[in-house]
């Protein structure tokens, strides 16, 4: 089965720009309740995840930085502990199984990079377990 029927799409997800500061990125993670959040460019491509870790890592190991001046660190200059791994429109729930193992998430784009929004760990745990039980 082809991901396509699993994505949840762009404009139903919380994602970030690669502009976005720190307190934006914040503010974004605590009003959804996520721990972690796609981060998309000026041009709409998929170019990593902000963690709640990274976030944590920088305001302890960044000189200079406060909650005071959240918003003068972009989220292009935060060092991202984690790699989600994206997957095409087009690849198949199989490729899946070993990212979910890894990811809260997959992010799903097309064949020029566009984020086109996610499929959640557990849509690919449900779609395996109904498979596995039939």
């Amino acid at each position: 089965m082809k991901t396509a029927s699993f994505l949840f799409p762009k404009d139903k997800v919380a994602f970030i720009k690669s502009t976005s500061s720190m307190k934006e990125a914040m503010e974004q993670l605590e009003q959804h309740y996520y721990t972690a959040l796609p981060i998309v460019d000026e041009g709409g491509k998929y170019v990593g995840t902000l963690s709640e870790g990274d976030l944590l890592w920088t305001l302890k190991n960044k000189p200079g930085v406060s909650f005071e001046n959240m918003d003068d660190i972009p989220v292009s200059s935060i060092k991202k502990h984690i790699r989600n791994e994206c997957v095409c429109i087009d690849a198949f729930m199989e490729d899946m199984l070993a990212k979910a193992a890894d990811q809260n998430f997959v992010p799903v784009v097309d064949d020029k990079q566009i984020f086109l929004g996610i499929i959640r760990r557990k849509d690919i745990i449900a779609y395996y377990m109904n498979n596995i039980t039939d």
